[in-house]
């Protein structure tokens, strides 16, 4: 195994560790203050070494005298009952011939009442030894199963490192322990469980034991935690003895669940050798892996699980441990089968799935959902744990004890990809956490080509995982004993402790990144060795067959029964004659589309009752609570815009959002700042300005039956939070789940998501989702990184054909949502937007929706839209058509201009002052994709004389201007109507924006001029 720079020795570096003078220094002074401070602490003897010794024996004491050895005993009593400082210890009647024998002459010379400190120093001599092992003993520890540890960054020290470390009856004299002390007794400190409930063993004991567990197939890292309580339960878990004992029925298990991931991989490669399939082969014990972490949780309460996984070993996932029917399996090596409904498809080894069934290992019903993932590794992470929190939310499971999460990484994924990190870091985060997630490294010591020297910096792929204080559980995958008894530890871990813990299932790839590379191009030496090791089937079969577990006639006829299996799903799979790809579905909607007329078109508007009452309830102060002056101005302004029935762009959203919840719809909100909002004018928790921690939100106090509003800063993360939230969305589709980026521009961070999961996700993988992302956009001469958020990028990605006009009928709106992969949205008014939020919910589909939100038109008086556009009878409205004096002049309008966003109140106030209003018309195109291209066509015929431009306020080579031109085009063409589109906006430019302001008022000027020209 790859470990990095590890060449100082054990229980050298811990004794430099322990010796820290400030540390120590610190401590002293921290011990004089506690209660339990007696005279012991004037003793002479108590150096900053033995202090700690000692505090922990007076600790082990108190609680019960007959826990430490009776000449700590007589000294604690001594010290109580006021003996003078020095004069408390006085060996007992043989107490020190027996702990010191041979070497009692060190302590018979002494005179009576004198401080044997010779014993004091051996004890903490063995405590450092201790300690030693659990904190660096997983550096030595046997995790290679191919056994070319030398393979390090400092391969010429290897051999002499391991030597010192492992000489176990040579470093202890950096203690001054000789040899004849190996058979000393020793008192064992109270942070060590290795003697059980024993209290003492020999030297030699102590370090045979402590090699056993810390040095031998399974690597413990876990000191680094920072609480006590946690750093104690898994010593339990690991140093009490006889505690990974497995009895023959789970070895007999075990020894099945090894057939069955052996023997499937082996079938794959028999039928289809020239396919593609990332086998698990060199790690089969990842199946009895993770078939023991989900019987243990099943037995401890939980009954749904979200799987997360790159492709390698999917297939074996799918099979073994879902219970995937194997024809269906089977079927996806069938490139001649046409798929018999919706989507492009995937590859097999990107494919999810969801299913019920019996856990037989515990009689009870299970969920296990593998979220479908593309070939960027680590990215479905997030979603994983989206969808996961989403189940438990609305199951009410608020501890977790129902829902957990499954984490499968690569090692070369798991260190090198930064989106694992930022998930990591919402895994403790109150509206985000899942309450412990475990995770499960198939490491294979390499990654595509490339070995760990050259793919990261520290010492371990899984170092990622401590900055949260996850345990790392290292262990060689070639014991799967071991193996079981590290995942029975983790998934007692997330139960306990609601955190999340890694399994690093230390292994390799027997095969090179795919079954037909050749790895020997780049890794000579590994993979020779790998060739000369044999299968772990074998090993294992063999070793339970040498103990008597299971005889040679079991085994073969447990092999032959599988093989059966798999025989006859093959030939049930020839005969099928068509794909199905909703079998692959990862999160089906049980029963939603049965009841919803797929082409009726739904008003999204509410009566005005309502929008009154949700109105005052948002511009309410709460009662004894003290507000910022501020807020009292802004809900002042608020109760009076709701009084004239108008509403801003925030009360919009919140009359949106308000009128959902009271429907009976969740809603959540989750993002950079978004509480308050990045521009500070959403407001939806207000903070107590005298009490910490004191929060009013207003949205959750519309109506006593209505849904709850989750509205949550996250961290400063995109990538993590969207997929996160795009999880969330996958659940439950009655539900308005709305991601906010704090700049447009910012969810570049994200386009991983965007471009794998949210675009392309129906297409691929038939999965539906409703999620709303809200970027804002605007150009204010805010500089390059804060004006655009790459309207064109989501445009880009829309599946409208731009050369064809559907059919027009009373479905045409329909139709094309229906067809659409996602709807691009950049609406002007707070009305519109408030009928886009409710649309999302309203329609018989869900689909994911991108919105260019404002940033100066929260503000912007003119903005605002009256209660009559959100009542009832209203809906959205894809194209707001020119309304004012133009209308009337149709035939004498020269020139008809169509806009989206922002630049309309920009091109209507330089109308206005240009005295042009029944000369131009400006038609806002608020849906841009799909296209409206009969609004669009209705709106040209309408201005027979006008010439036609697109204006935007991005530059030509951004925005919306390359995708709309084409269609523009072809709904002209389907009336011969002999006109050019033209373009008005800025040049082409490689940045955004310029940085410069007073450049930016010129562009915008420039732009203007030319629109009236």
């Amino acid at each position: 195994m790859y470990r990095f720079k590890c060449v100082t020795p054990l229980i050298s570096l811990s004794a430099r560790t322990w010796q820290s003078s400030a540390a120590l220094t610190s401590r002293q002074n921290l011990i004089k203050h506690r209660r339990y401070s007696t005279k012991v602490t004037a003793e002479p003897f108590l150096n900053g070494n033995s202090s700690v010794y000692v505090e922990e024996m007076y600790k082990a004491w108190l609680e019960n005298p007959k826990s430490v050895h009776k000449s700590w005993d007589v000294f604690f009593r001594n010290a109580e009952n006021g003996m003078a400082p020095g004069s408390a210890f006085l060996a007992p009647s043989g107490s020190v011939s027996c702990m010191t024998t041979p070497c009692a002459s060190s302590s018979a010379a002494q005179p009576r009442g004198a401080v044997d400190t010779k014993l004091i120093d051996d004890h903490l001599a063995v405590q450092a030894i201790v300690r030693a092992y659990q904190i660096r003993g997983h550096l030595v520890a046997d995790l290679d199963p191919l056994e070319i540890n030398s393979a390090t960054i400092d391969a010429e020290n290897e051999e002499e490192m391991r030597s010192k470390l492992l000489a176990t009856y040579k470093y202890h004299t950096l203690y001054n322990l000789a040899e004849p002390d190996m058979n000393r007794l020793f008192q064992l400190p109270p942070t060590t469980y290795i003697a059980g409930d024993g209290h003492q063993l020999t030297l030699k004991e102590i370090i045979d034991r402590l090699e056993n567990i810390y040095c031998r197939n399974i690597g413990v890292e876990y000191m680094f935690i920072n609480n006590l309580e946690q750093c104690d339960w898994i010593k339990k878990r690991f140093e009490l003895p006889n505690i990974m004992e497995m009895t023959n029925d789970e070895k007999r298990t075990l020894m099945a669940r090894l057939i069955r991931s052996t023997r499937f991989e082996e079938f794959l490669a028999k039928k289809w050798s020239s396919e593609k399939r990332f086998g698990l082969e060199g790690c089969e014990v990842l199946i009895p892996a993770m078939k023991r972490v989900i019987d243990m949780s099943s037995a401890l309460g939980v009954d749904s699980f979200v799987i997360g996984m790159p492709h390698r070993g999917r297939l074996n996932v799918l099979a073994n441990v879902c219970r995937k029917p194997l024809e269906h399996i089977f079927c996806q090596f069938d490139s001649k089968l046409e798929a018999a409904d919706e989507g492009s498809g995937d590859v097999k080894y990107h494919l999810g799935m969801s299913h019920e069934r019996l856990n037989r290992m515990t009689n009870k019903n299970i969920r296990l959902a593998v979220v479908a993932n593309p070939s960027h590794l680590e990215a479905v992470d997030p979603v994983v744990q989206g969808k996961t929190k989403a189940e438990q939310y609305y199951r009410g499971d608020e501890e977790g004890n129902k829902v957990m999460g499954i984490l499968l990484h690569g090692d070369a994924a798991f260190s090198g990809q930064g989106v694992v990190y930022e998930t990591f870091h919402l895994s403790d985060l109150p509206a985000y956490t899942t309450h412990g997630t475990v995770h499960i490294v198939v490491n294979n010591q390499i990654g595509f080509t490339t070995d760990p020297r050259c793919s990261r910096s520290s010492p371990y792929c899984t170092d990622v995982a401590r900055v949260v204080g996850a345990p790392i559980f290292h262990v060689n995958a070639d014991n799967p004993e071991a193996v079981m008894h590290v995942c029975k530890v983790a998934a007692e871990w997330r139960k306990d402790w609601g955190k999340d813990v890694v399994i690093d299932l230390v292994c390799y790839r027997r095969n090179g990144h795919n079954e037909i590379d050749e790895p020997m191009f780049t890794q000579p030496l590994m993979y020779k060795k790998i060739k000369q090791t044999p299968l772990l089937l074998k090993k294992y079969s063999d070793k339970l067959i040498n103990e008597g577990v299971i005889t040679r006639e079991e085994y073969e006829s447990e092999v032959a029964k599988y093989d059966k299996i798999c025989e006859e799903a093959y030939q049930a799979a020839r005969k099928e004659t068509v794909l199905q790809n909703r079998l692959w579905l990862d999160s089906p909607w049980s029963g939603f589309f049965d009841h919803r007329d797929p082409m009726i078109l739904p008003s999204t508007g509410v009566k005005e009752d309502v929008l009154q009452h949700i109105g005052k309830v948002i511009s309410t102060e709460p009662e004894n609570f003290t507000l910022h002056s501020g807020i009292k101005r802004i809900l002042k302004a608020r109760s009076e815009m709701v009084a004239r029935r108008e509403a801003d762009w925030a009360v919009g959203e919140a009359l949106a959002f308000g009128s959902l919840l009271r429907d009976g719809i969740h809603v959540r909100l989750s993002g950079q700042d978004v509480e308050r909002g990045t521009f500070s004018h959403r407001h939806h928790v207000l903070h107590d300005q005298e009490r910490d921690k004191v929060r009013y939100t207003a949205l959750n106090h519309i109506d006593p039956q209505q849904r709850e509003y989750i509205v949550c800063n996250s961290s400063l993360s995109e990538f993590a939070v969207l997929g996160f939230e795009l999880g969330y969305s996958m659940s439950d589709p009655n539900a308005l789940v709305c991601w906010e980026a704090q700049f447009g521009d910012f969810a570049n961070n994200a386009q991983c998501i965007f471009d794998q999961f949210i675009s392309s996700g129906q297409s691929k993988w038939i999965r539906q989702s409703g999620l709303v992302v809200l970027l804002p956009h605007g150009y204010e001469g805010m500089g390059p990184e804060h004006s655009s958020a790459r309207l064109e990028r989501y445009l880009q990605m829309s599946n409208d054909d731009p050369d064809y006009f559907p059919p027009e009928n009373e479905h045409f709106e329909l139709q094309q949502l229906h067809d659409a992969n996602w709807f691009v949205l950049n609406c002007t008014t707070p009305a519109n937007y408030f009928h886009a939020l409710r649309r999302q919910i309203l329609l018989p589909i869900r689909k994911p929706v991108i919105m260019m939100t404002p940033k100066s038109l929260l503000r912007h008086p003119e903005a605002k839209s009256s209660f009559d556009d959100m009542a009832e009878g209203t809906s959205f409205r894809r194209l707001i058509p020119e309304s004012g004096a133009a209308v009337d002049n149709a035939e004498h309008v020269r020139k008809l201009l169509f806009c989206s966003g922002k630049v309309y109140y920009d091109l209507a106030k330089e109308r206005l002052q240009k005295n042009c209003v029944d000369g131009i018309a400006i038609a806002r195109v608020e849906q841009i994709s799909p296209f409206p291209m009969d609004l669009v066509r209705a709106e040209i015929l309408k201005y027979p004389n006008a010439k036609i431009a697109w204006v935007q306020e991005e530059h030509k080579n951004m925005g919306a201007w390359s995708y709309v031109r084409p269609r523009f085009e072809t709904t002209m063409k389907r009336d011969n109507i002999e006109k050019e589109i033209n373009y008005v906006g800025r040049w082409v430019s490689a940045s955004t924006s310029t940085g410069n302001k007073y450049a930016h008022i010129m562009e915008h000027s420039r732009l203007l001029k030319e629109a009236f020209e």
